[in-house]
């Protein structure tokens, strides 16, 4: 919506006119019956003698900077019509006596603290959504809020809601650009078959030609055949979705070139609102691990300078990858892997209950700690709810933690760690853990890790290693950690990426933005 200066004038002329005392004091009542259901309001109003910060001549910035940023609501991925401006002006016109007057002052700082939480911290509650997103939202004081508008350059003030994390700023970029394509009718025809390679021709290859012209893979080319200039341009395209990088357009390359960019849109907003459930600082240095990427990667000061491929939880409901914050202590070189007693009763249990001396790589031990003797033990006799003994895997090359395991003591008891498991890692989608992250170069990661507070790490490191004893090393300095989930992703070279939407959480989320009042915008001409 665009702000029309007449409309804007009527709004100034409101409460320009000089108010005798009593009508002063008239004003200052209202306020406070106004407020008085809003503790967060009235201490605010209180401290200022009930005096309002919308409702004179001098106050004309800030009501110019709360419509002005109502009205831009929709570029940030809120709903458009949720801070209705228009309406808000309409009855500001409409209130003729001072009482009237008192109240709409209390109601724009309403509008304005449910703007202001909604751009800073998000439109909705993440573990409503999903149980697995155990994100700690930052919301901010109320009477923190309004006491530090009263006191700061409004329009500024405004524009500081938002997330300043550079990622928040390039996805509104693109979000942007993304309304404009979709105004000008998108990618054009999607591409039909199911597979296309080097030197196929025909119909198909030319709809998957301007497809890619269309998407910014490939220059204008007249090419019917697929060609070099194909290949590389799909090699491009599959780097840009995370997919296997093989210049073949098989079915699975060929359904992410044909998503349309309204879906693209839905990702790029739901990425918004997660950027605002963390809109706070993420650590000098710190750990992130995107789940829909199957990366986790090292920054220091927003610059990333390690990346390793990543295994995460299997799409099963009680084996996924939770979403949260924590901070990195520790890493233990020569695990042993205490065995979650969900992995016992469901997995093993039955295998001891139909051979004594199955996974005989596991230490069963009883409450006092005592090993259990096997041939004398009957499994039979217990259930998933009674079972009393716990199990434990010495350190060794095949322990299902590897080598090396990364802590950051957490009560979903959620860890990073290497794995003797390594051929998963050469695959398209990594979803197969019981929900721990397993890295590719957990040594590399480890050596990363050290180097702060070494001279040697690979030599520390190793040193460790070869002893063969579990030994736990602290990290002088504690390490943030991110286990996030970005479907659209822009990163500093300013071109777009995309992930599949592994455990479906970022389409519920949309269907929750969508029931806020979030839709859908093309932008024409």
């Amino acid at each position: 919506m665009r702000l029309i200066p007449a409309i804007l004038a009527a709004f100034v002329l409101l409460f320009s006119v000089p108010q005798a005392h009593a009508q002063v004091t008239e004003f200052r009542q209202a306020v406070a019956q106004a407020a008085s259901n809003d503790p967060d309001l009235l201490s605010f109003y209180r401290e200022r003698n009930f005096d309002g910060i919308w409702s004179t001549r001098n106050d004309r910035n800030r009501r110019n900077a709360l419509l002005t940023a109502f009205s831009e609501a929709g570029n940030h991925g809120l709903p458009s019509d949720g801070y209705d401006a228009e309406g808000l002006i309409a009855q500001l016109q409409a209130a003729t006596t001072v009482q009237e007057q008192g109240r709409l002052e209390v109601e724009l700082s309403r509008q304005f603290l449910d703007y202001a939480r909604d751009i800073q911290t998000g439109l909705l509650t993440p573990s409503r959504i999903d149980s697995a997103i155990h994100r700690q939202v930052p919301v901010r004081s109320r009477l923190s809020t309004m006491r530090a508008f009263a006191q700061s350059n409004p329009s500024a003030f405004m524009r500081a809601l938002a997330p300043s994390a550079p990622e928040y700023t390039r996805l509104m970029s693109e979000k942007m650009r993304m309304e404009r394509l979709i105004g000008q009718g998108g990618w054009g025809p999607t591409v039909p078959g199911r597979k296309y390679e080097r030197g196929d021709s025909g119909a198909g290859v030319v709809a998957l030609r301007n497809r890619l012209i269309a998407m910014g893979y490939l220059p204008r080319t007249n090419t019917q055949t697929y060609d070099d200039a194909i290949y590389g341009a799909i090699t491009r395209f599959q780097q840009a979705h995370g997919l296997a990088i093989d210049g073949t357009a098989g079915a699975g390359t060929l359904d992410e070139i044909n998503v349309q960019p309204e879906a693209r849109l839905r990702s790029i907003i739901v990425a918004m609102e997660r950027e605002r459930w963390i809109n706070r600082p993420r650590g000098e240095r710190h750990v992130w691990v995107n789940i829909t990427d199957f990366t986790a990667k090292i920054y220091d000061n927003g610059v990333e300078t390690f990346s390793t491929r990543s295994v995460v939880g299997a799409r099963d409901r009680d084996r996924v990858t939770p979403e949260f914050s924590d901070v990195m202590e520790f890493m233990v070189i020569n695990p042993s892997w205490y065995v979650p007693r969900s992995i016992i009763t469901k997995e093993f249990l039955p295998q001891l209950q139909a051979n004594p001396n199955a996974v005989r790589n596991l230490v069963i031990t009883d409450r006092n700690g005592r090993v259990v003797d096997r041939s004398t033990a009957d499994f039979s006799q217990y259930t998933p709810t009674n079972f009393p003994y716990s199990f434990r895997e010495p350190p060794s090359q095949g322990n299902a933690l590897g080598l090396v395991k990364f802590m950051f003591p957490n009560r979903y008891n959620i860890y990073l760690h290497d794995t003797p498991s390594k051929s998963l890692f050469g695959r398209e989608t990594r979803a197969y853990s019981h929900g721990c992250v397993r890295l590719a170069d957990p040594f590399d990661f480890a050596y990363a890790l050290l180097a702060r507070q070494v001279g040697n790490p690979e030599e520390v490191f190793q040193g460790h290693l070869r002893s063969g004893r579990e030994r736990r090393v602290d990290l002088e300095t504690p390490v943030p950690v991110h286990l996030v989930y970005r479907t659209a992703i822009v990163p500093a070279d300013g071109k777009v990426q995309f992930r599949r939407d592994v455990y479906g959480r970022d389409g519920r989320i949309w269907n929750a933005l969508a029931r806020e009042g979030v839709a859908l915008r093309a932008v024409r001409g």
